[in-house]
């Protein structure tokens, strides 16, 4: 029999070169025949299901019981001295799936799957459970690294694909947990690339799919037609709970990057552009004499970054990186992000009329100034504070802009004169008594020279709040 590759869509090709034993190749037809419609996703499914896991955590959760003491009406007569609010210990169950990628037992899911959980059970497609820990867990890309111990045997693992090569109505497949009945496959397409989601974190490039994913798919895999993993199934759109055909998945290629920089560090390491810029739109590309909207002027550079040592500067326009075209900030922070930190990328700029490339050494955040985290002690008003500086690593951390300059609270001791006034993690201290702070070191001196009168200003959620204490 003869097969011409041209002839079928990806998966059907696939089923059909199966039956053949001809090799599998890429094509971008649809299909010819009502034989090539009804060819079956079996043989993938049946590959793919032995390396998706169910995940099961438990968090116990204290709570304050409600007490007849604490009613109102109680102690409009009786008062309310009756010693402190009495408390129970709750056990909250969750679920979600994970993806084995890498035979010896290392697991990818979600963070929100795992995070803060006190226990977590894998369950394999064979029934055997098995304790798990985190290696990693990363809530900026929503993504947490598990490793059971499966005492020498290989477990079924997926590979990874190249999520840049995703084409919007590539048929897909996701498998996972839907509401804890069990292990469910369905299947789809790519309905659209680059998506933000509405998510507020590191991604803000998801795939999208029509496959249904629900409650409990969260980290299961979303899979290409050769049994590849496409992405991670992260987020539904929906009103009701459940699937209404938007699901979001997180990119391979990200996954790809935090389990590289995890299990190599121990941590995640992030590359970090350090330029900040606005999208192109039409107008904006008339004045700039561009052919098309598109890209990205950069506003900012930052002198300790890899943008500024590769020679980018404000006024420029960002039109590709590694000759993918970017379209928008977002998609510019996804490219770098989802690369590894020491590797070369390539940097298309629009300058002054003219195309130029900029080779440019991926490293991360900057930790200049040091943070020099210090409790403060003394008869101040931030007694009980820890302070620290802001450099664009510990700024990112705290999901502040990487250009925050100054000093941060961040922590704040129970019961302390802080705490008192109202100071709280995150706060960023501007002034005291109309100076500006820009270290740790000038706000202690500040604070213990102010002559038991203090007037302090601070950063909260981009409102500025001050207060005036004297004694």
């Amino acid at each position: 029999m003869t097969v011409n590759p041209r002839k079928f869509a990806p998966s059907l090709l696939i089923g059909l070169l199966m039956m053949t034993g001809a090799p599998a190749m890429a094509t971008e037809a649809v299909p010819q025949s009502q034989t090539q419609i009804m060819l079956s996703f079996a043989p993938l499914v049946k590959k793919a299901v032995p390396a998706v896991v169910n995940i099961f955590t438990r968090t116990r959760i204290t709570q304050t019981r409600p007490s007849l003491f604490d009613d109102p009406f109680f102690q409009r007569f009786f008062g309310g001295n009756f010693g402190p609010p009495r408390e129970r210990q709750k056990i909250q169950n969750s679920l979600g799936s994970g993806v084995i990628v890498d035979g010896e037992g290392v697991i990818v899911t979600n963070f929100h799957v795992v995070g803060g959980a006190d226990e977590i059970t894998v369950a394999l497609s064979d029934r055997r459970e098995f304790d798990a820990r985190v290696l990693i867990a990363d809530e900026r890309t929503d993504l947490a690294i598990l490793k059971i111990d499966v005492e020498g045997e290989s477990l079924p693992f997926l590979e990874f694909a190249d999520s840049d090569k995703l084409e919007i109505g590539d048929l897909v497949i996701a498998i996972g947990n839907p509401f804890g009945v069990g292990q469910t496959v369905t299947s789809g397409i790519i309905s659209a690339l680059d998506r933000s989601a509405g998510l507020n974190n590191d991604i803000q490039s998801f795939i999208q799919t029509d496959a249904a994913i629900n409650p409990g798919n969260s980290g299961g895999a979303l899979l290409t037609m050769d049994g590849r993993i496409a992405g991670i199934n992260s987020a539904i759109f929906s009103k009701s709970g459940g699937s209404l055909g938007i699901g979001f998945a997180i990119p391979a290629n990200m996954v790809k990057a935090v389990l590289t920089n995890g299990l190599a560090t121990g941590k995640v390491v992030r590359p970090w552009l350090g330029a900040i810029g606005q999208e192109i739109t039409g107008d904006v590309a008339d004045g700039l004499g561009l052919d098309k909207p598109g890209g990205v002027l950069v506003n900012r550079v930052h002198p300790d970054s890899a943008a500024y040592q590769a020679g980018l500067k404000v006024g420029d326009v960002i039109v590709s990186i590694d000759g993918r075209e970017v379209l928008a900030p977002e998609a510019l922070t996804f490219r770098v992000a989802s690369s590894v930190v020491g590797e070369t990328t390539h940097l298309g700029v629009y300058r002054n009329g003219e195309r130029i490339d900029l080779e440019m050494n991926l490293m991360p955040a900057s930790e200049n100034p040091p943070r020099a985290l210090e409790m403060l002690t003394g008869r101040h008003p931030l007694s009980g504070a820890m302070l620290g500086n802001l450099s664009p690593a510990y700024a990112l951390e705290l999901n502040f802009s990487a250009f925050s300059e100054g000093v941060v609270v961040a922590e704040v001791e129970k019961g302390s004169v802080a705490e008192r006034y109202g100071l709280r993690p995150r706060d960023v201290l501007l002034q005291v008594n109309g100076k500006k702070v820009n270290s740790v070191t000038e706000a202690k001196s500040l604070l213990e020279n102010a002559g038991g009168s203090w007037h302090i200003s601070i950063r909260r959620n981009g409102r500025t709040l001050a207060f005036k204490v004297n004694t």
